[in-house]
């Protein structure tokens, strides 16, 4: 059985070392150059996809898209990873994180730090619009996908142990983009430029467009529950999106309890991640699993 600190405090940003001094505003988007010619490589394959159909190229563009992003990003990644919402062995903790990296957003590490920094902001009475998704809609396209923020004054990092220093949460973090080189091979033999271009391009494409688009969905509009009184940013409900998130388009109920390994809290509100992690716990793969119920009062949580 492994700690986390998100025991202890449920409604924390676990990585951010918090100073006065630090500001959430100043600052410039620079590119990325890097990521920015990744996310042109995908954007191309998935365009030619199309050329290269076929029915089973389309299944599995399906089935890896689904597999990644429950066990990967949803469960492992944001619930387990940087919110330790439950407890699970290393070696599916492992598991999950590849599962995770092969989403093609970046590595474990990246994940959290760019995650944290954005909870940080969007807890302050103010941030920059690059955290808060407040620019316009092709600006906070290029920011997300092709960019990063250069903060003037940020906060300092500081990765809990138990994940920095594991050496293979460190060696994905190294090699995330070629990770999918062995899965584009096994596709290319098995179903030839059809299952390569649906199965990795098509795929990683529409995972990263899809987790920025409906994330700045979720900080501007849609329905609310709940309300933060200290931070300056709220998060809404996407409810066209609870299945292909796996049930991260309850981002209201999400900013309310963070620390929580259910985000679909009420009738209706799909939530295939917290079935997923039912079902671990029903294996005896998953314990302590923390939901509203079992996590304490949260101070300055108020009905919207």
């Amino acid at each position: 059985m492994t700690d986390h600190p998100a025991h202890d405090a449920p409604y924390a940003v676990h990585s951010i070392v918090p100073s006065p001094a630090d500001d959430a505003v100043a600052g410039r988007v620079v590119w990325a150059p890097l990521t920015s010619i990744w996310q042109g490589v995908m954007l191309a394959g998935a365009l030619a996809a199309p050329f290269f159909f076929s029915w089973s190229g389309l299944l599995v563009f399906v089935a890896l898209t689904g597999a990644t992003l429950l066990v990967g990003h949803s469960v492992g990644f944001h619930r387990r990873l940087i919110h330790g919402s439950f407890q699970s062995p290393l070696w599916l903790d492992h598991l999950m994180m590849y599962a995770g990296t092969l989403v093609g957003m970046s590595g474990p590490l990246a994940m959290i730090e760019g995650h944290d920094l954005r909870d940080w902001g969007q807890r302050q009475p103010d941030c920059h619009p690059y955290l808060s998704n407040r620019a316009g809609f092709w600006t906070d396209y290029a920011w997300n996908l092709h960019g990063r923020l250069v903060l003037a004054s940020p906060p300092r990092v500081e990765i809990p142990p138990r994940i920095a220093s594991d050496r293979f949460y460190r060696f994905l973090e190294r090699t995330w983009m070629l990770q999918q080189l062995p899965v584009a091979i096994v596709l290319f033999a098995l179903g030839g430029w059809s299952w390569l271009l649906w199965g990795v391009c098509a795929r990683v494409c529409v995972s990263v467009t899809g987790h920025w688009f409906v994330g700045r969905l979720a900080h501007r509009t849609g329905p609310q529950r709940w309300l933060v009184e200290a931070s300056g940013i709220q998060a809404h409900d996407v409810p066209w999106a609870a299945i292909p998130t796996m049930g991260e388009a309850w981002h209201n109920n999400h900013h309310a309890w963070p620390g929580s390994a259910k985000l679909g809290l009420y009738p209706g509100q799909a939530d295939f991640g917290f079935a997923f992690i039912r079902l671990l716990e029903w294996l005896g793969l998953a314990w302590d699993v923390r939901t509203p119920e079992t996590l304490p009062e949260r101070d300055g949580l108020v009905g919207a």
